[in-house]
């Protein structure tokens, strides 16, 4: 569960695990924030912005691709939710805007909150749906938070062979590059070597 307040929106990218954000550059009227967020997870939100006159809040959310995900213009209160598709950034922009002629931004809040994964999901109407008792809907819980768990750790066993492997590629592309330098040196030094040889032998400076 994320509680983010943005005061005086600007440009600079901060991370959703934030608890609070003050802003305080009144020129630049966006404020992004970034998560990563594992392949397959459900994310909710909702939000809601302070209301000021001759000020408009738009808020879009988009992947590392910059695929929208959720557009909204005048933003003043709302939900939203998507499904990710693969393990990505995400990015949820709102951007302050005011009419021609009106002045400049105010300064806006926006109380954002954020769940994604279990957090995400509504156990009480899933409850209701199949008509769980509340031990049996308690363990459902706990049971897609085993699976969460047991996922974050695939993805960091994966994230460390893929990094092993790369480790292991890149140290052997330098131990042949080492070996092909050495060799050319050696070759080099020979050529060297026959080369002025023959040509001591030309100017009769050795037998």
């Amino acid at each position: 569960m994320f509680l983010v307040h943005l005061i005086q929106q600007h440009a600079r990218y901060t991370s959703l695990q934030s608890k609070e954000v003050t802003c305080v550059n009144p020129e630049l009227t966006e404020k992004c924030l970034r998560e990563e967020i594992h392949k397959d997870v459900l994310v909710t939100g909702e939000y809601e912005v302070s209301e000021q006159p001759n000020a408009k809040t738009n808020l879009k959310i988009t992947d590392s691709s910059g695929h929208t995900l959720y557009s909204k213009e005048d933003a003043s209160k709302g939900k939203f939710a998507f499904t990710t598709e693969d393990y990505d950034m995400f990015e949820v922009c709102f951007e302050s805007k005011s009419p021609l002629g009106t002045g400049g931004v105010p300064d806006l809040l926006v109380n954002l909150d954020m769940k994604h994964g279990v957090e995400a999901k509504n156990y009480e109407e899933i409850a209701k749906v199949e008509k769980l008792k509340p031990l049996e809907i308690e363990l459902r819980r706990l049971e897609d938070l085993s699976e969460s768990i047991v996922n974050d750790f695939a993805y960091m066993k994966k994230r460390e062979e893929e990094m092993r492997d790369t480790n292991e590629s890149t140290n052997t592309r330098v131990l042949y590059f080492s070996i092909f330098s050495m060799c050319c040196l050696i070759g080099l030094a020979t050529w060297q070597v026959f080369y002025l040889r023959r040509f001591f032998k030309a100017k009769k400076l050795i037998e």
